[in-house]
């Protein structure tokens, strides 16, 4: 609830300029890193703005490329379909690090080294960048979001006088590893999200691409130079606030027991229906419903929305589409041979996802593992003891 105020007077406090003002010879242009957050999923990954600070013109400016309006035309259709606009506002700064700081979220901020005119080229690029017509853009999860867009509008203004020496990074994770990296502490999220995006995650990052995330943003203006006075880009660097580290708290809802419970049970349940020749249809039906489901999701995701990280998803192996069909069938009793020898070909496919996880080309999330056990427990029972002949 709170951050829904907060949103709110971020709107009501959005500040208004037709065209940028002269800055003074004390205006300052800085990057502003703000540390990620546990609490919610999309706070996981930190966030990333500029800030104008002219003191002898009374200016302090927070520019956000993070905002969207709810209020937008068929919001939840374009969500849905990776359509969102997000939108650049500027704010008082003061109310953006007053927010941090209450939740405990590290705030940095890089001065930029730049001579007077570089900086008022920022600013009345900023100033033209959040005028209506200007202000909104196509979000993009990796490639179009709240960091990018600042490392951005320096590129554009600047041009070649920004270089950017990523040399520094000697990683080679995938886009997958890298949100990984921020979601320890969030296993469903990360479950999430592992689930619906596909193969494009597993691509190797180039680290220019590594700065999708604030952290390298940071890090990445930091081993940047201006090329038109020959120095490092960042001429100061502020730790404005460093909150105490916090202890992971432990949640008996991991998925590793959720999951791994409902492991148990299934296993219980499929041997009881061996022993007694008789099977839980009833459970089947849940089963097969919701993975039937997922999978239509999945694909609807793929084929009907421009969310190209959702492509060539290979849950698709276990969340298939057709589950859906076999539920119904299962509903009506009837014998049908095609559903005998549907099982079979799930049994033989779960058993060569699992026999295969670790080696596919999509890294698949280890915690769907004891899900894929109960489907091939399921399917091979009512494979062998089912009454569909």
């Amino acid at each position: 609830m709170k951050n829904i105020f907060f949103l709110i007077s971020m709107f009501a406090t959005s500040l208004c300029f037709s065209q940028a003002p002269i800055l003074t010879g004390k205006a300052e242009i800085s990057v502003i890193t703000m540390g990620p957050s546990q609490e919610e999923l999309y706070s996981a990954f930190g966030h990333s703005g500029i800030r104008v600070y002219d003191s002898a013109g009374h200016i302090d400016v927070f520019f956000n490329y993070g905002v969207f309006d709810f209020n937008q035309p068929n919001f939840y259709l374009n969500f849905t379909r990776g359509n969102l606009n997000y939108m650049v506002d500027a704010y008082n700064y003061s109310d953006f690090l007053n927010y941090y700081v209450e939740h405990h979220r590290f705030v940095h901020e890089q001065i930029i080294n730049l001579n007077g005119e570089q900086k008022q080229k920022i600013f009345d690029f900023l100033i033209w960048n959040i005028q209506p017509e200007n202000k909104f853009y196509r979000y993009d999860y990796f490639y179009n979001n709240c960091a990018t867009k600042v490392r951005d509008a320096f590129r554009l203004v600047l041009k070649k006088e920004v270089a950017f020496d990523s040399s520094f990074i000697k990683t080679h994770y995938t886009i997958r590893d890298l949100t990984d990296l921020y979601l320890h502490q969030q296993p469903w999220g990360d479950l999430g999200i592992d689930i619906c995006l596909g193969l494009p995650m597993d691509k190797k990052a180039r680290p220019f691409e590594y700065m999708f995330l604030p952290d390298y943003i940071e890090s990445s203006f930091d081993h940047a130079t201006n090329e038109g006075s020959g120095q490092p880009l960042v001429k100061e660097k502020i730790i404005t606030y460093e909150p105490e580290p916090e202890k992971a708290p432990f949640h008996w809802y991991h998925p590793w027991i959720i999951f791994g419970l409902f492991l148990g049970f299934a296993s219980f349940l499929t041997w009881r229906d061996w022993q007694r020749k008789k099977l839980s249809t009833w459970f089947d039906i849940i089963l097969f419903s919701v993975l039937g489901l997922l999978g239509t999701l999945l694909l609807l995701l793929w084929t009907m929305t421009d969310h190209k990280a959702a492509a060539n998803n290979f849950n698709l192996l276990w969340a298939l589409p057709t589950h859906v069909m076999v539920a119904v069938a299962l509903m009506l009793k009837k014998k049908l041979v095609w559903i005998r020898n549907y099982f079979l070909a799930t049994t033989i496919l779960s058993a060569l996802l699992l026999a295969s996880w670790y080696f596919l080309p999509q890294a698949m999330n280890v915690y769907l593992m004891p899900m894929v056990g109960v489907i091939l427990f399921r399917a091979l029972i009512n494979y062998s003891h089912g009454l569909h002949r």
